[in-house]
């Protein structure tokens, strides 16, 4: 990679100002956690893609101080002034600004590229805290960029900043902190012995910094300034200065140090900091709050998915059963009669069971779930509840090698896999988009649903219907990690902006309903309806048994399931559905259980829980990736559930 296209930043500051949750907003999936070399602090690394840069992001321990206390102050020191990252984002709290300044000032005096992050400023306005962030940036003379990093307000404002002043659009000029009279001669003098005598030492830490670290009687520092040529005749000079200043002020010269310091932030902090009464906090921002509260928010989530969930199928099984009811029983049967009466037997069975029942069967199975699917989410999202969901699942999703906005198509998939896949769109990048995608498809849909409950739940109980699901969600694990770990590519974090909560428009739910619904209607229908033409002209030819009849080593043999039910797996594959509705014509019952145990039932769930959903889901993949990628993922699935079909079947039938 070009090297002018590489970032490396480190993100500095105190303990608990939110440094981490910047860190994972910035690097999400690409965090790299383990310690630094010979010790056993931390070290959290990651990469992300912003503007055409590959930006490397470290987060260095939580400090106070640049002084050598402590094994992490020793770490982030030696990084900073060693290392010399490009840019240093230090992470300030908006609500504790004074404290936060002793660490910035001693940036400062480091002279260190450097940016604020000036972080939760939502519980600076809480605490009536209002910050005049221009006036504060000119103070510093640098850049500072205010941010709620839990709720990735500012992400990307910071992004862009880092990239302004890589590119030079931004000039950094730090002001040289200022110390008190007599303090300031003496950091001069000391400064001026030190260019001259340890020119070698200079090079790698600023004189004025070293001066001052000498005078804090910084044990390192010392150390360093020793080893050097002319080293102990500066240290004869410092112990001079430290003397001299500990006779005017009556303290030790880390103290003075010290309280120079803090005088330095307080007056900053008087000048850019105004108390003013909090405001009251609004019911949207209540709302918000208990909406992504770790505990509450989760128990929303849960009652928020099932509410969605009962609302499509229930709504949907109704006006499934009053369309089928509308189609099957009225209009078929004298459309029907009208073909019988001008067309030749053959062709008017092919018109009405191809055609016909292709249109019919995507509008009164799938339309009746996938529209009230589709309003729930328009108002999900218009309402910003959405981007707070993929929030509270962004640390569990990351365990699946994706980030929270997956949440999302995950969801769609329960309803349908083909809007799920064009839903995987929202993730950043063609890896991500793929492997959400990848993990999407093995998600059961309504029609997935249909088969299990009517085969498991019919005859074996709802307990073996959610042991199936508990499954699928194990594999989508599994396969997700190793997915993520296979697949090449860098990942991305994830950064998405908190929108307030609103109350959607019914405009814009239609609008977007439609919009989806035609884009579906577009994909599927034409797929289902070829589908059932050549279903139909494989049964009215009689082929369809000679393929059954090839089949049955691997569907008698190995899945240890009837004959006749490889037909309708094979066709599955157009609609899911038509597997059981072609296993109850090619077995001549709707009785199930005459023809399959409850092994075979659970076989035959799971190898139509885990295959490719259908063609339509493969149309969808292709439009959202290329036929490769699309055929890829299907083979996967196809074998995967024929894989574990076989090894279900032998393991069921050991315990029953």
């Amino acid at each position: 990679m070009d090297r002018k296209k590489y970032i490396n930043i480190a993100l500095a500051g105190n303990a608990n100002v939110g440094k981490s949750a910047i860190f994972n907003q910035l690097t999400g999936l690409s965090q790299v956690i383990g310690n630094w070399p010979g010790k056993t602090v931390e070290k959290a690394e990651g990469t992300l893609f912003f503007q055409g840069y590959r930006i490397h992001v470290l987060d260095l321990p939580g400090i106070y101080s640049l002084s050598t206390f402590s094994i992490e102050e020793i770490i982030a020191r030696d990084y900073i002034a060693i290392e010399k990252p490009d840019i240093i984002v230090n992470v300030i709290d908006a609500s504790n600004l004074e404290r936060n300044l002793y660490f910035t000032i001693q940036l400062l005096e480091l002279q260190v590229p450097m940016i604020i992050a000036l972080n939760q400023m939502d519980f600076a306005t809480k605490k009536g805290i209002k910050i005049d962030v221009e006036k504060f940036s000119k103070i510093l003379g640098i850049p500072v960029i205010p941010t709620v990093a839990i709720k990735g307000e500012g992400i990307k404002e910071l992004l862009s900043t880092i990239i302004d002043v890589i590119e030079k659009r931004i000039e950094l000029n730090p002001s040289k902190v200022k110390y008190g009279k007599e303090v300031e001669v003496n950091i001069e003098k000391l400064e001026n012995i030190i260019n001259e005598k340890i020119p070698e030492l200079c090079k790698k830490y600023p004189s004025r910094w070293i001066s001052i670290k000498l005078i804090e009687k910084d044990e390192d520092i010392i150390k360093k300034v020793k080893e050097c040529k002319n080293g102990e005749e500066v240290l004869a000079f410092s112990e001079k200065i430290i003397e001299a200043l500990e006779q005017i002020h009556g303290e030790p010269s880390i103290i003075i140090i010290a309280s120079e310091r803090y005088s330095i932030a307080n007056q900053i902090a008087k000048e850019v900091i105004k108390f003013v009464t909090p405001p009251r906090v609004s019911i949207e921002e209540r709302i918000s709050d208990i909406s992504t509260h770790k505990i509450l928010g989760y128990i929303i989530l849960i009652l928020v998915m099932s509410l969605m969930f009962s609302i499509v199928f229930l709504g949907g099984n109704y006006f499934s059963e009053i369309l089928y009811f509308t189609f099957e029983e009225m209009l078929i049967p004298i459309i029907n009669n009208l073909l019988l009466a001008y067309f030749p037997p053959f062709f008017a069975k092919l018109i009405n069971e191809g055609i016909l029942s292709g249109i019919i069967a995507g509008i009164t199975i799938v339309l009746p779930y996938v529209i009230p699917f589709y309003i729930i989410l328009a108002i999900l999202e218009d309402s910003g509840y959405l981007p707070r969901a993929a929030f509270l699942m962004d640390s569990i999703m990351h365990k699946i090698g994706l980030h929270g906005k997956a949440f999302i198509p995950l969801i769609l998939g329960y309803g349908c896999n083909v809007p799920a896949c064009i839903g995987c769109r929202i993730m950043e990048t063609e890896r991500e988009r793929f492997l959400a995608a990848f993990v999407t498809v093995l998600i059961p849909c309504s029609a997935r649903t249909v088969i299990i409950l009517g085969l498991v739940g019919e005859y074996i109980g709802l307990h073996a219907v959610l042991l199936l699901y508990l499954f699928d969600l194990i594999l989508v694990f599994i396969l997700g990690r190793i997915a993520f770990k296979t697949l090449p590519g860098e990942p991305i974090g994830l950064i998405m902006e908190m929108p307030p909560y609103k109350l959607p428009l019914i405009k814009n739910i239609i609008m977007k309903t439609w919009a989806r619904t035609k884009d579906f209607i577009y994909v599927a229908f034409p797929l289902i309806i070829g589908g059932s033409i050549i279903l139909e002209i494989l049964i009215l030819t009689g082929l369809v048994w000679q393929i059954n009849d090839f089949i049955s080593p691997l569907i008698v043999n190995w899945l240890g399931l009837p004959k006749i039910t490889g037909i309708p797996l094979i066709f599955g594959i157009l609609r899911k559905e038509l597997s059981l509705i072609l296993l109850s014509e090619i077995a001549g019952t709707l009785e199930f259980n005459k023809v399959l145990t409850s092994i075979q039932m659970i076989v035959f769930s799971i190898i139509t829980m885990i295959y490719i959903p259908c063609i339509s889901t493969i149309a969808a993949l292709k439009k959202e990736f290329n036929w490769i990628k699309a055929i890829s993922i299907a083979i996967v699935d196809v074998l995967l559930a024929l894989l574990i079909g076989g090894l279900a079947y032998r393991i069921l039938s050991l315990f029953f």
